[in-house]
């Protein structure tokens, strides 16, 4: 279904799938009297919830990220993403505020598989980036989010990037912020900051986690549990959330640090626990998806990590790592089902 909003006819579309019934119910939803739309969280640092937000705020975070990326009235927008969660809902946004013409696609792991023409703006999530990796020239301007993106995803974006005039971004943001509040460039450049939009400011509390003030997406001084370094008032660098750090033995140790290292060289998705342990208190524990393979426990086994105390105690194969409906790792679900075996 393709959506041109510039002289847009609810009533007049056309729907052949149950995916593009509910965008076609949200647009109701939008264009109803009400001030307000309600949005879900993604339950991936605690239980699911809905809040109400007042569609002005939405529309200043959409227009934070249209002149971002300088899109233009009669771009090429493409929605492959759930809209019971702000990153679908954001996409229907920021079509309607730039007049984008949105072709809108069931969310799969595989959105652009069967794309020839070029697109203007999409966003995705790792899962889908790392399954549509030789056609991404396609895409003009791609944001990724909904999960952290890996090193080895991002080094098969550069490798698999093939113009200057084509930008893949990784974004930092929450339900909270309406999506996100900073761009970090992968492509063709690849950054370690976020750099963040206009009207927002940052600053970090007494444990070093992200505060961030963003007045025209949310009237609150919002507090993360993001260890960060700001680099100056407009970037920062993303550490790890202090709610995953693993206290073994005294030592504080950062696993998305870790995770980053580890998938430079491997493959398979990797998490780092801390699992209940008498003697050290926590337990320094490797999960990996897939089968077990004496390769993999070498390649480990030849990491170069910074402190002694980085190796895994325990390295555990599972199956598949639980994920929340959007894609991301259930760390809480994870550490569950290792803590019952």
């Amino acid at each position: 279904m393709l959506i041109d909003f510039n002289g847009l006819n609810i009533s007049g579309l056309s729907c052949q799938t149950e995916f593009e019934l509910t965008v076609k119910t949200f647009l109701e939803e939008w264009f109803s009297d009400s001030d307000t739309v309600k949005v879900q969280t993604s339950g991936s640092t605690g239980a699911p919830k809905v809040f109400d937000i007042p569609k002005q705020k939405m529309v200043n975070s959409a227009i934070m990220t249209c002149d971002y990326l300088k899109l233009q009235k009669g771009d090429i927008a493409l929605g492959c993403l759930p809209v019971e969660y702000i990153s679908g809902k954001m996409m229907i946004v920021r079509s309607i505020v730039r007049e984008l013409k949105l072709m809108v696609v069931d969310p799969s792991t595989k959105p652009i598989e069967k794309f020839e023409l070029p697109i203007d703006f999409c966003a995705m999530t790792p899962l889908q980036v790392e399954n549509s990796l030789e056609k991404l020239y396609l895409i003009k301007n791609l944001i990724i989010g909904g999960a952290a993106v890996s090193e080895s995803l991002k080094e098969a974006v550069l490798k698999s990037h093939r113009s200057e005039k084509n930008h893949i971004f990784e974004t930092y943001g929450m339900s909270e912020t309406l999506s996100h509040i900073g761009l970090r460039q992968l492509a063709p450049k690849s950054e370690d900051y976020f750099t963040i939009f206009e009207n927002v400011d940052i600053s970090k509390d007494e444990r070093g986690c992200l505060k961030i003030f963003a007045p025209n997406l949310n009237d609150e001084i919002l507090q993360t549990n993001d260890l960060v370094e700001i680099i100056n008032e407009k970037q920062f660098k993303f550490l790890g959330r202090i709610d995953h750090v693993i206290n073994s033995a005294g030592v504080k140790i950062f696993p998305e640090q870790l995770e980053a290292l580890i998938k430079k060289n491997i493959s398979n998705e990797v998490v780092f626990l801390g699992v209940n342990d008498q003697s050290l208190g926590q337990k320094l524990v490797l999960i990996i998806e897939g089968i077990y393979s004496e390769d993999i426990i070498e390649k480990i086994g030849s990491i170069e990590f910074e402190k002694k105390f980085h190796h895994p105690k325990e390295i555990i194969f599972i199956d598949q790592i639980p994920r929340t409906p959007n894609g991301k790792v259930n760390r809480i679900e994870l550490s569950n089902q290792i803590s019952q075996r």
